[in-house]
């Protein structure tokens, strides 16, 4: 049988000061009680020193059911964005329950064709991981513009939020390798060791749909990977289950490290019943599998984020407490020819 070849890491082109960034809606609506936290937002990334427009279907008080639109008008939408050669960075407004709605509507020839940055967590990771599977796509796993730039950031420390702020600019505008993450008082090592390798990951249930969908990553993507999750509400077991699943799908046969975001609202943790905590489910799935694991990092819903982008390679000391990004997540301008 022929395999069909992965295609190869597709780096949006770096953006430059004055770039226009869209906010847009991707998966779930705006409720009119969090516009100010939009209008924060914007005014975050226009200190990144960007231009900033609000996609149209991003209206407060505007639903469909538990989304924006219907899936088709959001994939309208999302792939005008991805064609108008103005817009040069996406950033979802807030996560959803939407995107599975409209996998099989995007333009993907768009994003070979002129790739952008696109920013979002939770919903918005199965978007990334998709793009990821069918373009190669670098996606940007990072906060949210309502609730993560908007919201958690406006509760940080000025000098937490500016710390977030350049790490943020420079991931979007810089063409070097960032190095070293910031590394925050809760990581926890879980099990020691090294591992290099492509970061993938999202919410842990949106991985593990992804994979039942014809836009599944190939299992060959995960060979070597440092795979990185987190995961909102539902219960302790859950939370197992899934991690089982992705035991019986080999997916944890083929990674070389994992990450794990900092839980958020599960049931069935750490309680006086005698009830796990979330590195005693980890390593209860792991069994013998000798990979590192860091615990406890900000990536997910639990509060600020910190980028991580899908695809590109990244160093994991579990013991020393140490995740760096390895490559850029951009690719330079080219630089133009000059007459003779």
């Amino acid at each position: 049988m022929t395999r069909t070849a992965l295609p190869q890491l597709l780096r949006p082109r770096a953006l430059v000061p004055g770039d226009l960034v869209v906010v847009a809606a991707l998966s779930g609506p705006l409720a009119a009680g969090y516009a100010p936290d939009l209008e924060r937002a914007v005014a975050e990334i226009e200190r990144m020193g960007f231009r900033v427009r609000l996609a149209p279907l991003l209206e407060a008080g505007r639903h469909r059911w538990w989304s924006a639109a219907r899936p088709d008008e959001i994939a309208k939408e999302f792939n005008g964005l991805l064609r108008d050669p103005e817009v040069r960075a996406i950033v979802a407004h807030d996560g959803g329950h939407t995107v599975f709605g409209y996998l099989d509507l995007i333009d993907f020839d768009a994003i070979r064709a002129d790739p952008k940055p696109i920013l979002g967590y939770s919903d918005i990771s199965l978007l990334h991981l998709v793009l990821y599977a069918r373009t190669g796509l670098v996606g940007f796993h990072a906060d949210l513009a309502t609730p993560g730039l908007g919201g958690y950031w406006q509760r940080a420390s000025a000098a937490h939020r500016e710390e977030l702020r350049k790490l943020y600019s420079t991931l979007l505008t810089g063409t070097e390798a960032i190095g070293a993450l910031p590394t925050g008082p809760s990581w926890e090592c879980w099990r020691t060791g090294r591992a290099e390798g492509p970061l993938i990951g999202g919410v842990i249930n949106r991985i593990v749909l992804a994979q039942a969908t014809p836009f599944a990553l190939p299992l060959e993507r995960f060979d070597g990977a440092v795979l990185f999750w987190e995961e909102l509400g539902g219960h302790a077991s859950h939370v197992w289950n899934y991690l089982q699943i992705l035991r019986h799908s080999g997916i944890l046969d083929r990674i070389a490290g994992m990450v794990v975001g900092v839980p958020e609202a599960i049931d069935g943790l750490d309680s006086p019943d005698g009830s796990p905590t979330l590195a005693e489910i980890v390593l209860d799935v792991l069994g013998d599998r000798d990979i590192p694991v860091l615990g406890n990092v900000e990536t997910g819903h639990a509060g600020p984020n910190l980028p991580m982008p899908v695809g590109v390679r990244a160093a994991l000391d579990a013991e020393e407490r140490t995740l760096s990004l390895l490559e850029p997540a951009v690719r330079p301008h080219p630089t133009p020819e000059r007459a003779g």
